[in-house]
């Protein structure tokens, strides 16, 4: 049987936010997951702040690819694709490529200039999968980030 793809529903996002914690537990960070099945509602169908695509296999959602518009000064429209995860036991199958395939397609659509995500240094599958396709993966910028605590730290101390 032949996995299909579609976009996301509300009532898939317990099945899309088992699928963020899979993928966080693999790196490393479990504890890091705080978004709910209710903010991933609110966020992706009421507020369309994201789009999300899954992938069903004998009716049980087996991977999925979350992403959301950007914009660049230097080159204007992109695309950045925040999570992309398959089950595990789903892996090697040729799902994740359907995905990520599927999100470029959305990017050609949306008249993206660039597809952008973040990958760690040390996840060798999914590395080698991105060269394999021929990604130019740079190891020359840093990622800068303030958590939500930091926010509000800065914010009180200006």
């Amino acid at each position: 049987m032949a996995p299909t793809l579609r976009n996301a529903k509300p009532d898939d996002m317990p099945a899309v936010l088992a699928l963020i914690k899979e993928l966080a537990v693999y790196e490393r960070a479990p504890q890091e997951v705080t978004v709910t099945v209710k903010t991933l509602i609110q966020d992706g169908f009421t507020d369309h702040l994201f789009t999300c695509i899954v992938a069903e296999l004998a009716d049980e959602i087996v991977g999925m690819a979350l992403f959301y518009p950007r914009y660049s000064t230097w080159k204007g429209r992109t695309i950045h694709l925040e999570d992309f995860v398959v089950k595990a036991e789903h892996r090697k199958k040729g799902i994740g490529k359907m995905l990520f395939d599927a999100v470029v397609q959305h990017a050609q659509i949306f008249g993206a200039k660039r597809l952008e995500w973040l990958v760690l240094e040390w996840n060798d599958p999914a590395l080698n999968f991105y060269r394999k396709i021929g990604a130019a993966l740079d190891g020359e910028w840093q990622i800068g980030k303030l958590t939500e605590a930091q926010i509000n730290a800065y914010s009180n101390n200006r």
